[in-house]
């Protein structure tokens, strides 16, 4: 499998990275960022994109890909519906719509959230803007469109947010997580099971576009008891 990976420095996106670079049926994995993921290994290609509105100059390395994990995005606090919208909307729309023209047979998968707001009429912005944009990006050719939309999110192995104020709550309620976890797996995913998730349902496909923080732990859990019992054998 060829992964092309955008936001591979967040938080998801680190995850995400690092279950491609454990799993042995990834060929290769190129990412697309503003700034290097600081990981080397040899099925990795690295590549600094400035505007992440404009890929006409780098059309050429955008193709032959099995499945793009876009993971890019920013909490919407403090920022006014525009300047979201830009970000969440635009950005993710202008390399969805490249993508798509280059390679209709790619699946794309997009880290979305819970409890967003398909109708785009509801009253948290945040919720309506990333509706529109999961809305937006199930009316392009791709092959399949997968819309992740995790909980509570407990980085491991490392991982860390690049938003301040996020990692200020990790460090004071990460404990708290762990336990949260045991107790409401199907509302707190870790950043490991959310890449294990991915990965899956970009090789196998999932039952319907949108996969809610539920879904998201079945499939990492399935994907877990295959891989296991492979390794049995």
């Amino acid at each position: 499998m060829r992964v092309l990976i955008f936001g591979a420095t967040g938080m998801v996106g680190q995850g995400v990275l690092r279950e491609c670079l454990r799993d042995p049926d990834v060929e290769c994995v190129q990412t697309i960022g503003r700034t290097p993921t600081g990981q080397f290994d040899p099925r990795l290609r690295e590549i600094i994109h400035r505007d992440m509105t404009d890929y006409r100059s780098m059309e050429g390395s955008l193709t032959d890909f099995d499945v793009c994990f876009f993971c890019l995005g920013v909490s919407s606090v403090g920022m006014s519906e525009a300047d979201y919208t830009k970000i969440t909307y635009d950005i993710t729309l202008a390399a969805a719509e490249t993508l798509a023209r280059l390679s209709p047979q790619m699946t794309f998968v997009f880290v979305s959230g819970a409890g967003t707001d398909s109708t785009e009429q509801g009253r948290s912005m945040w919720a309506r803007v990333k509706g529109r944009t999961e809305n937006a990006l199930q009316r392009l050719p791709f092959r399949a469109v997968y819309l992740f939309r995790p909980g509570v999110i407990q980085p491991l192995h490392g991982i860390h947010s690049k938003t301040r104020l996020y990692r200020a709550i990790y460090a004071l309620v990460g404990p708290l997580l762990t336990t949260l976890r045991v107790l409401l797996p199907n509302y707190v995913q870790t950043t490991a099971t959310i890449g294990q998730a991915m990965l899956a349902v970009a090789r196998d496909g999932a039952p319907t576009a949108i996969v809610e923080a539920r879904d998201i732990e079945a499939i990492a859990r399935a994907a877990s008891r295959r891989a296991s019992g492979m390794a049995a054998t």
